[in-house]
C-alpha cells in the first residue's frame, strides 16, 4: 500500500468535470484507491463520492492506493494533477 498526497493545482478545484477524468482513469485500475480530505474517505472510483469531497484549489488530497498496480495508478493520477484536469491553473 502507498499513501502519498497531491495538490490541486487548477483554477476551479474538483469539480464535475475532473472528478469525471479522475473516475475515467481509476476505473481502468486493479487497485483499491482511495481519496482523504479534511478527514473525508472517498472511493475514487465513484464519481459522487469524489464530488462530495468538494477539494477546493491549492488543497492537498491525502491518497492511499493498494493494489498490484499501486505505482502505476499513482503515477497516472500524479500525472492528471500536475497536468491541472487540462484546465487554467489556479
Amino acid at each position: 500500500m502507498i499513501s502519498r498526497s497531491l495538490v490541486v493545482t487548477n483554477k476551479l478545484g474538483i469539480h464535475a468535470r475532473p472528478a469525471g477524468m479522475i473516475v475515467d482513469l481509476t476505473a481502468q485500475m486493479k487497485s483499491n484507491i482511495t481519496f482523504i480530505f479534511e478527514g473525508t474517505r472517498a472511493n475514487a472510483k465513484s464519481i459522487l463520492n469524489v464530488m462530495m469531497l468538494a477539494v477546493p484549489p491549492g488543497a492537498s488530497l491525502d491518497i492511499e492506493i493498494d493494489g498490484e498496480d499501486e505505482e502505476e495508478a499513482f503515477c497516472k493520477l500524479e500525472q492528471l494533477f500536475n497536468d491541472n484536469f487540462n484546465e487554467e491553473p489556479a
